[in-house]
């Protein structure tokens, strides 16, 4: 199974150049299949979940080629399915069923972290100090048992045998700035440890606090790029911000973020560095809290 967020995307896309190629508004589009603007809107920008019949009579209305017609059915198709992900509902909490939506059927995952640990390498015991930390700053937007099964899922199913390639940059900050129990964020960088070293699809580097960076701006916010196995699916890049996260499948936009990871790449340690790096901040993290005991 594809990701169906992608395939939206494709559907969209495929959608919008054929209403252009044939002369048509999307207002005109939608007087002649007698749906409302919004709805022929929301279907070519991938906001909604396609229904196949609407699909086959925009077809008919744009006088689609017959193969035209089977391989935007297929894309639809798959656009419209439903995914382990669906099970949660709203409680596992909107972003992250996005980002279960999207990492599904990925071939690559390349993410930077400037402040906290990726929830794809996050341990039981983190997830629940982040969602104690989430509800110090007001209602939740998710419940926290259903969300922490779905996190626990992704990452079973991401980081798992037959998974995608996945690099993780992470900024030191996040190992140096606790936000999180002591005793806490040492058993989480030794995990981190373990599941990178046992898996040879990932990787993981660090870019030092001082690190020699000119010539670009180093990201406040996290982000992440992803590639797919069907070379028609559009490369996404994903960008977090406090209230919501940012889509973008255009050419130009996803190439600016990959060049900016190729260049945070360029200034980070080794892998081996960065993995002796989180093992000594594990050590002394707990010869903090057992002196402190």
């Amino acid at each position: 199974m594809t990701s169906p967020f992608v395939r939206r995307h494709r559907l969209g896309t495929e959608l919008r150049a054929l209403r252009q190629e044939a002369g048509l508004t999307a207002g005109r589009l939608a007087d002649l299949v007698h749906y409302s603007r919004m709805k022929v809107s929301r279907l070519e920008n991938a906001s909604c979940r396609p229904d196949i019949p609407a699909i086959i009579k925009i077809l008919k209305a744009l006088n689609a080629s017959e193969e035209k017609r089977q391989e935007v059915l297929r894309i639809a198709c798959d656009a419209s399915e439903r995914g382990w992900w669906d099970d949660y509902g709203d409680s596992m909490g909107a972003r992250q069923r996005l980002y279960a939506d999207i990492e599904f059927g990925a071939a690559t995952i390349r993410s930077y972290s400037p402040s906290t640990i990726p929830g794809l390498l996050q341990t039981p015991e983190t997830i629940a100090a982040m969602i104690k930390r989430a509800e110090g700053q007001g209602k939740l937007n998710f419940i926290p048992e259903p969300m922490k099964e779905a996190r626990l899922e992704r990452q079973r199913i991401v980081l798992g045998e037959g998974g995608p390639v996945c690099e993780f940059i992470l900024d030191e900050v996040v190992v140096r700035r606790l936000t999180i129990p002591a005793k806490t964020m040492a058993a989480q960088l030794k995990h981190i440890i373990r599941v990178v070293t046992a898996e040879p699809r990932l990787s993981l580097r660090i870019l030092p606090v001082d690190a020699s960076i000119e010539g670009a701006l180093v990201p406040t916010v996290s982000f992440f790029l992803y590639t797919f196995s069907d070379p028609a699916d559009p490369p996404m890049a994903l960008v977090e911000t406090i209230n919501a996260d940012l889509v973008h499948a255009e050419r130009d936009e996803v190439e600016r973020y990959t060049q900016i990871y190729d260049h945070l790449s360029r200034a980070t340690l080794s892998q081996d560095d960065s993995l002796m790096l989180l093992r000594e901040a594990a050590d002394r993290l707990n010869e903090t809290n057992g002196a402190r005991q």
